[in-house]
């Protein structure tokens, strides 16, 4: 979001994505977040169409010719053998050459090729996390933030790649801990809807503390998230005593 000149923050993502009616507008932010989801729910495939979608959620156009020219480059990159850190930085280096201001779209086809590259079934928003951190800041010239193709950016690729990993690898084992949680307690609930709730803890980042399902009122979802807080299953993610979000 900083990278795109706003300033929500996490919470205020969570709000504008879990907190939307269905099929409503989730607003600048929550598009822009919608397009790193969709990053992470795919394949690590790029077509003009796929590109095209995330184009309009970043809020950029780009012709159809430009759009195919790149695709063509993402395949080049995938048959060339190139180490994984390299070739992200060769893609996000060329979306910058051809569109300087497409600086977000670099960040997520960069996170797309390095899946590519690694042969993962879906991507991670690995780079993108580590854009303003400390491996993209020069060590002269005042801290100033490397940009893709600029000089040691592939450096810093392979600095942010190994950090982000970590980062990746340690987020993972605390959320898996609270998985076989919430898991665990699960033979303990008696709501009807319990296992649809479940489910989506499971899934997502956030649920909205007014769930509703075919099997739960929001009533009873109250009452549900009201238990799995008092088992430590899950935690209130908003700290706010009304429109509640709940989470591993």
């Amino acid at each position: 979001m900083r990278l795109a000149g706003r300033a929500e923050d996490a919470a205020a993502l969570r709000d504008a994505w879990y907190l939307r009616q269905a099929g409503s507008d989730p607003g600048p932010a929550g598009t822009i977040f919608g397009a790193w989801r969709q990053l992470a729910g795919e394949p690590p495939v790029a077509t003009p169409d796929r590109l095209r979608k995330i184009l309009d959620q970043l809020g950029l156009h780009w012709d159809v010719e430009a759009l195919a020219a790149l695709c063509e480059h993402i395949d080049d990159l995938a048959r060339s053998g190139r180490p994984a850190p390299f070739a992200a930085a060769a893609i996000a280096a060329r979306v910058v050459a051809m569109r300087p201001d497409a600086e977000l779209l670099a960040w997520w086809l960069a996170d797309l090729v390095l899946a590519q590259s690694l042969r993962w079934p879906r991507p991670l928003p690995l780079l993108m996390a580590q854009a303003f951190g400390p491996s993209f800041r020069a060590e002269a010239g005042g801290g100033k933030r490397i940009r893709p193709a600029e000089r040691d950016f592939e450096r810093a690729v392979c600095v942010a790649f190994v950090q982000a990993a970590a980062e990746a690898c340690r987020l993972a084992d605390e959320l898996s801990r609270r998985a076989a949680k919430l898991l665990a307690v699960a033979p303990k609930l008696r709501a009807k809807g319990a296992g649809e709730a479940i489910f989506l803890l499971l899934n997502e980042d956030a649920v909205s503390g007014s769930l509703t399902t075919k099997n739960l009122s929001r009533f009873a979802a109250r009452r549900l998230f009201e238990r799995l807080q008092q088992l430590d299953a899950v935690r209130e993610l908003s700290g706010r005593p009304t429109f509640r979000l709940f989470g591993l």
